[in-house]
């Protein structure tokens, strides 16, 4: 991928191609995170080197796109708001002649996303924060993502609820999602399960929804 800006310097465009490439990486991986070196491989084209990748990672890494920890790359909500805003660039293009079939995979889960937050309601023509505004708007939205964080991943009924948040993301604030998912709980649309975090990463259990006593609930069943 190419974001072609006349003004600016050719080696600046081909850092904006290969932040977007890996956020993209990132944001369609099978896996929460991922090691550094594999994700490297990926994103690596004929006559580029590991080394290429370094002020990538660093850059997006102090604007908090993505976390790093013991080699394992995970990209945050505000990378995923980077990633949106890169593939939103009039002049993007696809550059070369063959794309990676992991490439047009995550494009085609991006657009999936995209329908999810195109249903909702919007402001001055743009997707507004909060804008699922009822507990009815909520439902549907949240029992999509969980169909197809379920099938898209193999989850096997149970899938994790820092999941499912950020997928819906802004569209909803952190209180209005917990209390909403209680409600879902009371009527039996989806069961909240008293589970920790597999690797006790603190933004995955941040993500999560905590009980009056104190445990993460991780993961949601129907």
């Amino acid at each position: 991928m190419t974001a072609k800006t006349q003004d600016l310097p050719s080696k600046n465009t081909q850092l904006a191609d290969r932040s977007t490439r890996l956020l993209l990486a990132l944001w369609g991986s099978e896996e929460a995170e991922v090691l550094k070196g594999k994700l490297t491989d990926r994103l690596k084209r004929k006559g580029e080197k590991s080394s290429d990748y370094k002020d990538i990672f660093e850059q997006l890494k102090s604007k908090e796109a993505i976390k790093i920890v013991d080699g394992k790359v995970a990209i945050s909500n505000k990378g995923i708001e980077l990633l949106g805003q890169h593939l939103k660039t009039a002049d993007l293009v696809i550059d070369g002649t063959i794309v990676g079939a992991w490439v047009a995979k995550a494009l085609c889960k991006w657009v999936q996303h995209s329908d999810v937050a195109a249903s909702t309601p919007t402001k001055n023509g743009k997707v507004a924060n909060g804008a699922i505004a009822s507990y009815e708007e909520f439902k549907p939205v949240a029992l999509e993502t969980f169909d197809r964080l379920n099938q898209d991943y193999n989850m096997g009924d149970m899938v994790p609820i820092y999941r499912i948040r950020r997928e819906i993301g802004d569209l909803v604030s952190r209180s209005q999602f917990n209390e909403w998912l209680f409600e879902m709980q009371s009527e039996s649309l989806l069961q909240l399960l008293e589970e920790s975090v597999e690797d006790s990463a603190p933004d995955k259990i941040e993500d999560s929804v905590t009980t009056k006593l104190g445990m993460s609930n991780r993961l949601c069943q129907r």
